[in-house]
């Protein structure tokens, strides 16, 4: 059956499939990406009928949206959920948004899932229309600092865990010079971005780093592979031999780019394990990826509300829960692991306080 989209703000919501990917457990082994893809269609339980409103890029995105979609799998396996998805489209109103919520909420599901900063406002407009329906925004904020009963924002350490990716790359440059592409120049992505550095210069003082945002403010950035190839293409020219992006579907860009700059050239992935949905030909280049736990975080609200105690307020995944991490697909950073477990430690603890803003 089809899916949402702005154009069918009016339309009769249907059944959709939710090509994803299964999880395989915690911390390193994220494996979103891999073959074991979810069918809302096939899914017949009787557990929370959920609703999946994602951010541009959809299903498919090898990223963000498909790591949100491996906790609806779960919860389909595990809780006989049954689940609908919607998407967003580039450059659509924010009425679009709305739209989607409200078409969702109309037809019964609980909770509801809103992938991506950009549902904020749509969620604080539409959730008081609807009190008994749990609304969770990834990565959401509440706009009037008035938090509804029935909203949780579900945020993430995303500076912690791209610190330790930056310190794999400054620790694997042989030119002490990387890279960072962001999608949109947001406070959010800001976050990797101040991590990133953060982690390169704890290994290395004296490192250059290049920092390059696709958009500005356009949420397309993060739809954008040629942009993605385009910054990380000069960033490769200029001497980096690691580029690490926050660029949601635009990251296929970067990996191309660092196949294309040759031997000894890395790319960095996010949100999920990449190494697991590149090519043949990419992921000799892929050193390893931040694992943003967005599955992690999908499968609690559901949970949650299946237990009848949904989430509320702002929810917080950080490396003390394995909310962030790293991946160790393709063994490139087992040399290191050590050290970047070292730092992780640290971070935990306290001894290292990780920037959130450049």
């Amino acid at each position: 059956m089809g899916k949402i989209t702005a154009l069918a703000a009016v339309a009769v919501l249907a059944l959709a499939g939710c090509g994803s990917d299964d999880d395989n457990g915690g911390g390193d082994d994220n494996n979103a990406g891999s073959s074991n893809t979810l069918d809302c269609d096939a899914a017949d339980g009787d557990g929370p009928k959920v609703g999946v409103a994602y951010d541009v890029g959809g299903q498919g995105d090898k990223s963000f949206n498909d790591a949100a979609a491996v906790g609806v799998k779960k919860a389909v396996d595990e809780l006989g959920a049954t689940c609908t998805e919607a998407e967003a489209q580039d450059s659509e109103a924010e009425s679009a948004r709305e739209d989607r919520l409200r078409q969702l909420a109309d037809a019964g599901h609980n909770p509801i899932i809103a992938v991506g900063f950009l549902y904020s406002e749509a969620v604080n407009k539409v959730a008081p229309d609807y009190p008994d329906v749990s609304f969770d925004v990834v990565d959401g904020f509440d706009p009037d600092d008035q938090p509804n009963d029935n909203v949780a924002y579900l945020g993430f350490a995303e500076n912690e865990g791209s610190f330790l990716v930056g310190a794999a790359a400054a620790e694997k440059s042989q030119s002490d010079h990387v890279g960072f592409v962001g999608g949109v120049n947001s406070d959010l992505i800001k976050k990797f971005e101040a991590g990133y550095v953060a982690g390169a210069k704890a290994v290395n003082p004296d490192i250059t780093v290049d920092v390059k945002y696709i958009e500005e403010s356009d949420p397309s950035g993060f739809n954008d592979p040629a942009g993605g190839k385009a910054a990380a293409t000069g960033m490769f020219d200029q001497g980096a031999d690691v580029v690490y992006h926050a660029a949601g579907g635009s990251g296929a860009g970067v990996f191309q780019a660092a196949v294309e700059a040759g031997d000894g050239m890395w790319a960095i992935g996010v949100d999920s394990d990449q190494w697991q949905t590149a090519s043949e030909t990419e992921q000799p280049h892929i050193l390893t990826s931040m694992l943003k736990r967005v599955d992690v975080a999908t499968f609690d609200a559901i949970n949650a509300v299946n237990d009848g105690s949904p989430l509320v307020s702002y929810q917080v995944y950080d490396l003390k829960v394995d909310g962030v991490g790293y991946a160790t697909s393709g063994g490139f950073v087992d040399d290191i692991k050590g050290d970047l477990d070292g730092y992780a430690d640290q971070i935990k603890s306290g001894e290292i306080k990780v920037p959130t803003a450049p």
